[in-house]
């Protein structure tokens, strides 16, 4: 069982990761903050009881699930939203619209070096994610999880529901696919 302390300093040590692999998958920052603390969350709530060792996969299975969840989620409000708007007699006066607000990714933050290099550095970054935000949602997420996460092969299956076989092919395809559109941009590093 994980003490207060052990469950603290987990949570604290995956936070960012997490975070950014959420906003990769929902490419929002409100929503993907919301999941991650959602996850987090459930996590102190349900699993406390667990190992210190198994908290990394109970707790991707649980960001994984709030992701899940979240685009069915959305497929249903769009589902009902498109109903509704056809209906006769439904305008937009007076009715309140749901606005998500996005706002651009902070920076990575301070490497060293010169400005110019720190400059450049944040350039490439934010080629990168880019890139990974334009790979299919299972490529991106097996990559994420393999080397982001730095989960072996079996661990990764076992949290995205597939075999191994399925998620080397997801990491390589990813891999050609960033390593291509990189070279196309100019990053040869």
């Amino acid at each position: 069982m994980a003490t207060r302390q052990e469950l603290s300093d987990f949570l604290a040590s995956v936070e960012r990761r997490a975070f950014r692999q959420a906003q990769f998958a929902v490419r929002d920052e409100d929503t993907a903050l919301d999941l991650v603390q959602d996850a987090m969350l459930r996590l102190t709530r349900s699993y406390a009881d667990r190992s210190p060792a198994e908290l990394p996969l109970v707790f991707q299975r649980i960001l994984q699930n709030a992701i899940t969840d979240h685009f069915r989620r959305q497929k249903v409000r769009r589902l009902w939203t498109r109903l509704l708007s056809s209906l006769p007699g439904n305008d937009d006066e007076g009715g309140e619209r749901d606005a998500l607000d996005s706002l651009p990714a902070e920076p990575a933050g301070d490497f060293g070096g010169d400005a110019a290099e720190r400059v450049e550095r944040e350039q490439v970054l934010a080629i990168i994610d880019e890139e990974i935000r334009k790979l299919p949602a299972r490529q991106r997420q097996a990559f994420l999880l393999r080397y982001w996460e730095d989960m072996d092969v079996a661990e990764t299956a076992a949290l995205m529901g597939c075999s191994e076989g399925s998620v080397k092919t997801h990491c390589s395809r990813a891999n050609h696919a960033l390593a291509a559109a990189l070279r196309a941009r100019g990053i040869t590093q």
